[in-house]
């Protein structure tokens, strides 16, 4: 007789919203998903992503055993054939090995983010691995660092409003936060807010879906969110909005922002950002008027070259309105500083030898691996990460990753593009198959995963893989052989909360922080001085204006540029695509359909491009081919595709990031996909390759 059991656990994937699951499995296979009812915060819905994450788990497709190369990198499948375990940990034992007596440990790169967002999988053994080896470490930047390196700046870390209080806002404002493609369950607590008669506003260069469903959209041209944010106080304060009581009490640098708003008249501000004067006043008199106001700040306004800038200038404004003494009132980005759980502690424990080791910047691998790390990488590990789709200059990364003295090991559930370039490659388990503990950048809970239905073949855990390598390597130190549960207990001591409570409950607030609270209503920021700031000398050493203000996109902002490549391009993400997860899967495929280009349709008649039309997109760096989508969700001058595409399953075999640059933000060294400028023009019908 079948033996069916329902098992709690949590999505892994790089959202937000963390949600918990009830997993059904039967006889060991997971068989049905469905949320949990009682999370606080997610409710029992699962996006559109997940609902099918089964098909994932269940796929024909999934790695099963180790693969090593027999044939040329970048082919696909037909270089690899299948070895036992013992064969392949040696054959990864014996490249790093040679990796370290050419060039020294130095030479090996670990390369990983959130392909899982579990703190045991992802964030633990691989990088406690290489920690001790000496191996270069990542500097993790792809997704937040401008925004992370801002609010370090301004508030002293990743602090904000919390998150569920959202609901005693008067004013919403989401900046750059494609809600219900990006942080579903965020959004029915704005919807209640507005129930509570909230005014929901948008600012995005696309009409996004929830822009649409807001009270009002306002578009400013891609990268010029400082430039808005500093036009809008300059009106607030005009106005009489400035709250300079708190503001004095709890920040430093007002005066000084005061003398530098003074340069920002609205109608400055307005042509910058592309907008009618009449829109910066509504608002900002808006914002002025209203307590509390809530701004809650995305992460696509942080991938161009101002980046940094403009989450300042964004995080200053309830600064000036003091909208930080009431719930519900605020700016937020990110809960992941709220957490009492430390990932690097527990990956460069006190007791294991950790050398010295340089950083190389995540976002610049393809610069790192065609010439600018030096000493030169030779070994590449990459797990929980699929590189060869997602990172800038894929040109230029795709010829670094196949130099013939490049050893790459891959850990993978199923073949990315990034397998196609590897001389091994690893099975791993999924979610419902390994123990794994997760945090939240979109609320203040964490959760324990338990394994619970048995994996495909000979896959393991992550954390087992790197635990193998290092025995094969001849490691011999303890901390090389805690189990995953050991692991877990280690991330949470001191978190407030106990293995054994996750273990009974599955999920609990890791944060001192309660629903309903205003945290920061009297200041204590976690500055030095408990003040924030709204000027920061700390600044000038790295090339930055200490004090708020406006550093424009590069390439967008280019005239000279935009006389060759007119159309600024933006790839944010899609609503059943996450990251390049999903990206093979066909129930996802089929409702995202094909790579598209979507143009205003001033832009399409244009280049004479109707509905449908094959398109190649170009500029200096590469091209891809996309389906023309005419589109008045965007404004003129301003295309946009969405990421997340695998260049092996597209058409011509290349993806947004071809025409991407490698340029590091202002502040905190991220990438800049949203800085871009490209042509786009039609393919004859008749061109081979042409999108379907």
């Amino acid at each position: 007789m079948a033996r069916t059991t329902i098992h709690p656990g949590a999505c892994p994937l790089d959202c937000p919203d963390t949600c918990t699951w009830q997993l059904t499995v039967t006889d060991g296979r997971a068989v049905a998903l469905r949320g949990d009812r009682d999370h606080p915060f997610t409710r029992g819905a699962l996006c559109g992503k997940v609902n099918r994450y089964l098909d994932a788990v269940n796929g024909p497709d999934r790695l099963t055993r180790p693969l090593v190369r027999v044939g040329p990198k970048g082919v696909g499948p037909v270089s690899y054939r299948p070895a036992s375990w013992d064969e392949a940990l040696n054959r990864v034992a014996a490249g790093l090995r040679a990796t370290i007596d050419a060039g020294g440990p130095q030479a090996i790169l670990p390369y990983y983010f959130a392909g899982t967002m579990g703190l045991v999988q992802g964030w633990t053994m691989g990088p406690r691995l290489f920690a001790h080896l000496g191996a270069s470490r990542l500097r993790t930047t792809i997704c937040t660092a401008a925004a992370r390196a801002a609010l370090q700046s301004v508030y002293g870390g990743s602090v904000g409003f919390e998150p569920e209080s959202i609901v005693d806002a008067r004013l919403i404002v989401l900046w750059g936060a494609n809600l219900l493609s990006t942080n579903l369950h965020h959004w029915p607590f704005v919807q209640e807010a507005q129930r509570r008669g909230a005014y929901v506003v948008t600012i995005d260069p696309l009409r996004t879906d929830t822009a649409a469903r807001s009270d009002e959209h306002v578009a400013p041209l891609p990268g010029t969110d400082a430039a808005l944010a500093l036009g809008l106080m300059r009106h607030i304060r005009d106005l009489g909005g400035v709250d300079r009581e708190w503001r004095d009490a709890h920040t430093t640098g007002g005066e000084r922002l005061d003398a530098r708003l003074d340069e920002w008249p609205v109608e400055r501000a307005a042509a910058e950002c592309g907008l009618d004067v009449e829109v910066l006043r509504r608002l900002g008199a808006r914002i002025a008027g209203t307590r509390p106001t809530a701004i809650r700040v995305g992460l696509g306004l942080q991938r161009h070259a101002g980046a940094g800038q403009a989450v300042r200038a964004i995080a200053a404004i309830p600064l000036l309105t003091g909208d930080f003494r009431y719930p519900g009132g605020g700016a937020l980005v990110t809960t992941s500083g709220h957490h009492r759980i430390d990932p690097d502690r527990v990956a460069r424990p006190a007791d294991l030898p950790t050398p010295p080791a340089r950083s190389i910047n995540m976002s610049r691998l393809a610069a790192a691996l065609t010439g600018e790390a030096d000493p030169p990488v030779t070994s590449l590990v990459v797990f929980d990460a699929n590189p060869a789709a997602t990172v800038p200059d894929q040109n230029r990364l795709r010829a670094g990753l196949g130099r013939a003295d490049l050893f790459t090991v891959v850990l993978e559930q199923r073949w990315t593009d990034t397998c196609d370039w590897a001389d091994v490659v690893l099975p791993a388990t999924m979610q419902p198959e390994h123990l794994d503990l997760h945090t939240s950048y979109g609320h203040h809970y964490a959760t324990l995963n338990l394994p619970a239905s048995t994996p495909p073949g000979e896959a393991l855990p992550n954390t087992e893989i790197f635990r193998r390598i290092a025995a094969a390597l001849g490691l011999t130190h303890p901390r090389l052989r805690d189990t995953d549960e050991d692991l877990a207990r280690q991330l949470l001591d001191g978190a407030g909360v106990s293995f054994e409570e996750l273990r009974e409950h599955t999920y609990a607030r890791a944060t001192g922080v309660d629903v309903g609270a205003a945290p920061y209503a009297k200041g204590g920021f976690p500055t030095r001085d408990g003040r924030a700031r709204l000027y920061d000398p700390q600044l000038t050493g790295q090339g930055v204006d200490p004090l708020i203000g406006y550093t424009p996109p590069v390439e967008a902002a280019d005239p000279q540029l935009a006389r060759r490549f007119p159309l600024a391009l933006i790839s944010p993400a899609g609503r059943f695509l996450m990251n390049s997860t999903f990206a093979s899967l066909p129930w996802h495929l089929d409702r995202t359909g094909p790579p598209r280009i979507h143009l205003h349709p001033v832009d399409a008649a244009a280049r004479g491009l109707a509905d449908g039309d094959a398109a190649r997109v170009h500029n200096d760096r590469g091209a891809f081919l996309a389906t023309v989508a005419v589109d008045e969700a965007t404004r003129p001058g301003l295309a946009f595709t969405y990421k997340a595409y695998w260049a092996r399953l597209s058409p011509g075999g290349s993806t947004v990031n071809a025409v991407t640059a490698v340029r590091d933000t202002d502040l905190g060294g991220g990438p800049t996909f949203h800085d871009t400028r490209v042509q786009v023009e039609g393919v004859p019908a008749e061109a081979p390759g042409q999108p379907a």
